[in-house]
């Protein structure tokens, strides 16, 4: 019996010094450990808690690290514990196995890009031309597969993301907005189909899930069990589902919570397997 975790990164398990939400006294902070530096600054955290949690996770499971991020800017983070065989990166239009990408299935995301969806040049072009450079910082494209805007986010009218949203739609594309970025992603481009391809090749019977933007809503409908933060897209609109916990706390100390729930859960899972297997020698013993 296996379960596998797949679990976003941002905003989820990890957070940067503006998103940690230590609203505590600084003397009842907890200890925070690094797990990402940029241009030779720390750049991304959790607590020390949450890393030992974590650890535990990737001995009990399959943990999958489940991310937007491309490739180059998943490989500065260091979780704690073992590396991960499979980790999922560009929303689902890279599969690693090994650190390395899947050719297969990233050619089999881009067929099915191509069928589906307006191409990203046009919707590059849109975000280009509406884009007012008083709030635009930068405009990127991950991948060459989806694009996204870096925005001064005090200065972004309210009414933005609803258009761009409402011109993406039937264009076979969504929009999310995540702190201060703007993406613009086509549609089948999913985590929750990547998790699916994982869990083929693992024989995993069961899934757990973790996320906190729209983004990760197919990852947490596609799970048995799934967590969100009290912060983010999803508890702002209010998503939830069944079988979807959504934590009480917000900032790292959700990501500490979320850590929590998946390693207990694992764990559980883990120990029953464990049992069952014992029974099952003994039996053959018998």
């Amino acid at each position: 019996m296996t379960v596998l975790v797949a679990s976003d990164l941002d905003r989820t398990l990890i957070y940067s010094a503006a998103a940690l939400g230590l609203t505590m006294p600084d003397a009842e902070a907890p200890r925070l450990l690094c797990v990402e530096v940029y241009e030779g600054k720390p750049l991304s955290y959790l607590t020390e808690t949450a890393a030992g949690l974590l650890a535990e996770l990737a001995r009990t499971s399959v943990f999958v690290p489940t991310t937007t991020r491309t490739r180059e800017q998943y490989r500065r983070v260091r979780l704690p514990g073992p590396a991960p065989r499979f980790a999922i990166c560009a929303n689902g239009g890279h599969l690693l196995v090994d650190g390395e990408s899947d050719p297969e299935w990233h050619a089999g995301v881009r067929g099915a890009l191509a069928d589906c969806c307006a191409p990203l040049e046009e919707v590059r072009a849109h975000l280009t031309a509406t884009a007012d450079p008083a709030w635009l910082l930068k405009e990127r494209v991950a991948e060459d597969l989806f694009a996204y805007l870096v925005v001064e986010r005090k200065l972004l009218p309210d009414e933005y993301v609803k258009e761009l949203e409402v011109w993406a739609e039937p264009r076979g594309w969504t929009v999310s907005l995540q702190g201060r970025k703007i993406y613009a992603v086509p549609k089948p481009l999913t985590k929750s189909a990547a998790v699916a391809e994982i869990k083929r090749r693992t024989g995993a019977d069961e899934v757990l899930t973790a996320g906190d933007s729209l983004l990760d809503a197919d990852l947490l409908e596609a799970a048995d069990h799934a967590w969100r933060p009290g912060h983010g897209e999803l508890a702002t609109e209010g998503w939830t589902a069944p079988h979807v916990t959504a934590v009480e706390e917000q900032g790292v100390a959700a990501g500490e919570a979320i850590a929590r729930a998946l390693s207990e859960h694992a764990s559980l899972h883990w120990a029953k397997a464990r049992r069952e297997v014992i029974r099952a020698v003994s039996r053959g013993r018998g």
